[in-house]
């Protein structure tokens, strides 16, 4: 019996996307002084949106208020949620004159909608984590968001997300819809301030590396997501970030989602998604496959980078200064968990010379490489090696030096795109 669960478009009309980032970036209350360097933050989120353009934080902004307007109710709480730990989201401005009199632009988005709840929360994850835990089995209709200051700030609400999250569904028979924001990125600020730790999520995944499922069952995305105990992405792009949250409630059932947010990615320029994308009929994109110079004439390829996160913008710039944007196809997997082997293989039968090999920022014994490898290989029959290009193996997640940090990047970058680099080993 087929299962036939689907999962409407997660896009919006112009109109809707225009209005909301036409609130984002003005003060809709009247006599309200706002600080001047916040006046400047808007006026340049409005410049975005009059380019129908998206950053970060606006794609989050655009995500929230279209819920609040079909009514669902949006909670998000955390370290420094309000302003946002990194200086980007200001959902909660401030009169410079009254004391305490502050708004929150996002409850005044429409008539009849949602109430939006954004509170800063003290640094006891444990104890606030599992509260929203809570609050979102009760209310499986709102979306219940926790954002930890830092990625690696989870590790104190551990017990929650072991012995709650996780198994939660296998063990009491109740879908919760939980989203954990968890930023994330080696960005040579040490080692508190840089790694979530995705390798721990990852290990926790339900999902067999030794067996190809059934790729041409239908709604195959939607069965594999039915199937999990959680969903784990790193989105490159703000668009698809925005997608990813809209999913999240409009799926015909709920599952934690686990989501490494970016800290460099919030103000890089090409970290940008365009109104196009974020169209009815647009969807969240799983994977985002090659669409450069190296994808026309695939058959020149000579090696597939598969990556996931920021990482791939370090990617895309040491292969354009290598001039090898016709050798090298990069591959960016949003969706890692559950793992997306029917658009992989797909990209793996696109680049027959190619020889496959995973990249990422974080150590060896860290990050994503220990999940990927041997679900690729199950991708491919086994047919091929899939090499690695990253930093080795360390016990820290990360370093506090600069320099030895752009040395590290360096020496994974020559690896990525030296094409002799795996010959050693074979």
């Amino acid at each position: 019996q087929p299962r036939s669960m689907t999962c409407p478009s997660t896009g919006l009309t112009e109109d809707i996307l225009t209005h909301i980032g036409n609130v984002a970036s003005s003060v809709p209350v009247e006599d309200f002084t706002i600080h001047g360097g916040l006046s400047r933050i808007l006026k340049t989120r409005g410049e975005l949106v009059k380019n129908r353009t998206v950053d970060w934080a606006l794609a989050e902004y655009m995500a929230f208020g279209s819920l609040l307007k079909e009514g669902i109710h949006i909670r998000l709480s955390g370290q420094d949620v309000e302003r946002g730990t990194f200086s980007h989201r200001h959902h909660v401005l401030h009169d410079q004159n009254v004391d305490k009199r502050t708004c929150i632009p996002m409850n005044h988005l429409w008539p009849n909608q949602a109430p939006y709840t954004v509170c800063n929360s003290s640094l006891s994850e444990y104890g606030v984590l599992g509260f929203e835990l809570g609050f979102a089995m009760a209310s499986p209709n709102a979306l219940v968001l926790w954002e930890a200051q830092f990625g690696d700030f989870h590790n104190t609400a551990q017990c929650i997300i072991d012995q709650f999250i996780c198994p939660g569904q296998a063990k009491w028979v109740r879908q919760n819809g939980i989203v954990l924001l968890l930023p994330h990125g080696m960005e040579g600020m040490g080692p508190e301030h840089s790694s979530a730790r995705p390798e721990r999520f990852l290990q926790m995944c339900n999902d067999d590396p030794d067996v190809l499922p059934d790729l041409k069952e239908a709604n195959f995305d939607i069965n594999q997501l039915y199937d999990c105990n959680w969903v784990v992405v790193n989105c490159s792009t703000p668009g698809n970030f925005f997608h990813v949250l809209r999913r999240q409630i409009l799926l015909p059932f709920r599952k934690p989602l686990i989501i490494f947010t970016p800290k460099s990615l919030l103000r890089h320029p090409e970290a940008r998604s365009n109104f196009d994308e974020m169209l009815p009929g647009t969807h969240f994109q799983r994977v985002i496959p090659e669409d450069g110079p190296a994808a026309q004439n695939p058959g020149n390829v000579k090696r597939l980078l598969f990556c996931t996160g920021k990482v791939y913008y370090d990617l895309t710039r040491e292969r354009k200064a290598r001039d090898m944007v016709e050798q090298v196809a990069i591959t960016r997997i949003e969706q890692l968990s559950p793992f997306p082997f029917d658009l992989l293989l797909q990209e793996v039968q696109k680049y027959p010379s190619a020889e496959l090999a995973w990249c990422q920022e974080e150590h060896k014994n860290q990050g994503y490489y220990d999940y990927v490898k041997p679900r690729l290989r199950t991708t491919i029959s086994r047919a091929k090696p899939v090499w690695y290009a990253g930093r080795d193996p360390a016990a820290a997640p990360a370093t506090g030096n600069k320099k030895t940090h752009l040395t590290e990047l360096q020496r994974l970058l020559d690896t990525a795109f030296d094409l002799d680099a795996f010959k050693n080993f074979s």
